[in-house]
């Protein structure tokens, strides 16, 4: 039985001040629980003892010795000092082991004469004589017997997170002290019968086990318990969020027959897919509720999801409310504008000539809007004429008034900060609107249950009938006929009446790549990304000579962006050349070639949705993706996987591996470290479902957690002031 100790105690009193401050100042670690949850990122074996006689260059070798000679060399040069340390195994061979620098302080304090240790290293060699530079080393018992040096042997070795000011074993070091030599006992959160249930050990032994197993078996079962408690408070913390939503009041808006939902439905000149109707079921029965929805509507490029959103949105002005739909960009705010007055048509046109009888109104909002047009939009807005208020984040600016919001779609919700979707969500009064947020970035299951775990999630797989199928090459420097034949591609494309785009990621000079957060760095010396300003002369020149080419990106004016897009989608312009502004919601079904230049320096899901733009009619798509990166290289993987597959699904679990997570409560957003230090999304599903499912059935029977006063404590530590806010708004 160890001692019992207070993981929230502090961290000073137990390893001195010194080392505390360093940790402080580097990792926010006040407390013991800090130090113990500061796990080693990887473990080391010694492996197989070796015989010092049969050692061989180059080899990484474990031996036990005995230290028989000691030596303090001056040296001329830096490191103008080197400790010698010669010791002995039970044949009578010797070996020299040499430290330099900051090592030299602790062989000399530890490897004392006739001190017995471990040795783990390189084997080098210095004027013909065999020795290990800067090894690791473990002191053994004086009296050592061969049972105790075998079971050394066998032990994993654990490698901290380290600093400059603190080495991986002066860490180490640390929490052998907070452990202490005959291991801790702490207070256990979760309910015994949980883990019973799940097969967990006990938190005193995950935590002893996570910095000093004795073997892999040992190890596993301390990572898999404190994996689950990272899984379980986040998806408690969810769970509770979502209890709490369920009890807030939302005006219900149930479907009315024979009103403007009816008549678009009835009006549609083609048929929804078995997807969009089931997803559409669920959307319209949540609306029909006296709570709010919360819900993501997550689908593959090209799904239908705009369709399904409207309808949603015509259902709640038919019940009387209005609906806002928030896009991150004016050019995506515009093509959502244009295409779905397109879609309503006269039912778009309430109190206009030619209008429906059910008609409503579709207001834009924009920050680049004149003056008497803003007007116009914002009193549609106040006074109930519009039923639908398409915008950017000008329609979260405080003189932005509602009739009646009902809900607010969210298009790439991941575009905007916690702060602007919550301001959008306070603009009702005496209850909440049902929220609804698309993605059109595919997300795997595990994300969706933990990042997106307070919302019901809807999937669209299934394409609409008549979509047309998109290739996809990578065109290799390797092979420079490829580039030649893109270019002839696209003026064939342009002959046949038909268009392509053309993206850079960056603008001209001075303006850094335009790839998102993850997409992969590029290699030291590689020359800079190719710019749209750069490639315009050549187009107009020599590449693309005679073809109508129009340019679009973040330096214009809105009102000349959306000139441009007009006429690109009006087939006045055979190329748009264009930065990732392009990159969702742009749909212009007679663009066949979508040419990424430099696509190494994208990231997976973004090459996905630039790919997405073209294929979008009965036209056949091309996806071209030019690079300069090496055969066998990892971008060239990266490309060729993308080029492997048009299913987003498979693609984000892709993209997931080659992107740290970012922190499931804010910390992304707040520049902390990860709050999830073992969990992996991607690779702990099965885990994290049955958290999941435990979460809400205690949730469902303690939604105070009055009855498990441990857990929320822990939740609470977990989530401080400001990660709890970051929560409540999300």
């Amino acid at each position: 039985m160890g001692r019992v100790v207070n993981l929230s105690g502090a961290l000073a009193g137990v390893i001195g001040d010194k080392t505390a401050k360093i940790l402080a100042a580097k990792w926010e670690m006040r407390t013991v629980g800090d130090l113990l949850r500061h796990y080693p990122r990887r473990y080391i074996r010694h492996g197989e003892l070796t015989d010092l006689a049969s050692l061989a260059d180059g080899e990484d070798v474990t031996i036990v010795g005995r230290v028989v000679r000691r030596e303090l060399r001056r040296l001329q040069r830096k490191p103008y000092q080197v400790f010698e340390v010669t010791v002995q195994d039970a044949t009578g061979n010797t070996l020299q082991l040499s430290f330099f620098g900051t090592g030299v302080h602790r062989a000399d304090k530890e490897l004392q004469q006739g001190t017995l240790a471990m040795i783990a290293g390189r084997v080098g060699s210095y004027r013909g004589r065999v020795q290990l530079n800067h090894p690791d080393f473990e002191v053994l018992p004086g009296q050592a017997s061969t049972e105790t040096v075998e079971e050394y042997a066998s032990r994993p070795i654990p490698l901290y997170p380290a600093t400059k000011e603190l080495a991986s074993w002066k860490i180490k070091r640390a929490v052998d002290q907070a452990l202490g030599p005959g291991g801790l006992e702490v207070p256990d959160p979760m309910p015994p019968e949980l883990l019973a249930r799940h097969r967990l050990i006990s938190l005193t032994d995950a935590l002893e086990r996570i910095h000093r197993p004795r073997d892999d078996e040992e190890l596993a079962a301390a990572r898999r318990r404190l994996k689950w408690d990272e899984a379980f408070y986040v998806q408690l913390a969810l769970a509770r969020r979502r209890h709490a939503a369920s009890a807030l009041p939302a005006a219900p808006r149930p479907v009315r027959p024979g009103g403007l939902l009816a008549a678009f439905d009835a009006a549609l000149p083609f048929t929804l897919t078995d997807g969009q109707l089931a997803v559409g079921e669920e959307i319209s029965a949540d609306l029909a509720l006296a709570h709010p929805m919360h819900r993501l509507l997550q689908g593959d490029v090209g799904a239908g999801k705009t369709i399904v959103a409207l309808r949603a949105m015509l259902q709640v002005v038919d019940g009387g409310g209005q609906a806002a739909l928030l896009a991150p960009t004016e050019v995506l705010a515009q093509q959502h504008y244009r295409s779905i007055t397109a879609m309503l048509g006269p039912l778009a046109e309430a109190g206009r000539l030619g209008g429906a009888e059910h008609a409503t109104r579709v207001a834009l909002l924009t920050g680049s809007q004149g003056a008497k047009v803003k007007r116009a939009a914002l009193l549609e807005a106040a006074s109930g004429e519009a039923g639908i208020i398409v915008g950017t984040h000008a329609l979260i600016q405080e003189h932005v008034q509602f009739a009646d919001l009902g809900l607010v779609v969210v298009d790439e919700q991941h575009r905007f900060g916690v702060e602007q979707r919550d301001a959008l969500r306070e603009k009702v009064a005496g209850g909440r609107p049902h929220v609804l947020v698309m993605t059109a970035t595919p997300i795997p299951r595990t994300v969706a249950m933990t990042v997106f775990g307070d919302l019901e999630t809807s999937v669209l797989r299934q394409l609409p009938a008549g979509r047309a199928p998109i290739a996809t090459h990578v065109v290799p420097p390797e092979k420079p006929a490829f580039l030649k034949r893109a270019w002839e591609k696209i003026r064939e494309e342009a002959d046949q009446g038909r268009q392509a785009y053309i993206v850079c990621s960056r603008i001209g000079e001075g303006d850094s790549a335009a790839g998102e957060e993850g997409s992969p760095q590029p290699q030291e010396g590689a020359r800079p990304p190719l710019a749209v300003l750069d490639l315009l002369p050549m187009l107009e020149g020599e590449l693309l000579a005679g073809l109508r080419v129009g340019v679009l990106h973040g330096r214009l004016h809105p009102d000349d962006k959306d000139a441009v897009m007009r006429r690109f989608a009006a087939g006045e312009l055979d190329v748009l050349l264009a930065t990732t502004v392009i990159e969702v919601g742009v749909d212009v079904p007679n663009a066949t070639v979508m040419m990424i230049m430099d696509a190494d320096r994208f990231g997976v899901s973004q090459l996905h949705q630039l790919r997405g733009r073209v294929g979008r009619g009965s036209l056949p798509g091309l996806c071209l993706l030019v690079t300069d990166a090496p055969p066998e290289s990892a971008s060239r993987v990266r490309l060729e996987a993308v080029a492997a597959t048009t299913d987003g699904f498979e693609l984000s679990r892709l993209d997931l591996e080659q992107r740290r997570e970012g922190d499931v409560l804010g910390a992304a957003q707040s520049g902390r470290g990860s709050s999830l230090r073992l969990l992996t999304l991607l690779y702990d599903e099965k885990l994290i479902a049955r958290a999941r499912e435990e979460a809400a059935a205690l949730t469902a029977a303690d939604p105070d957690l009055s009855a498990h006063p441990a857990l929320a404590e822990g939740l609470a530590e977990l989530l401080d002031e400001d990660r709890a806010e970051y929560l409540e708004k999300a």
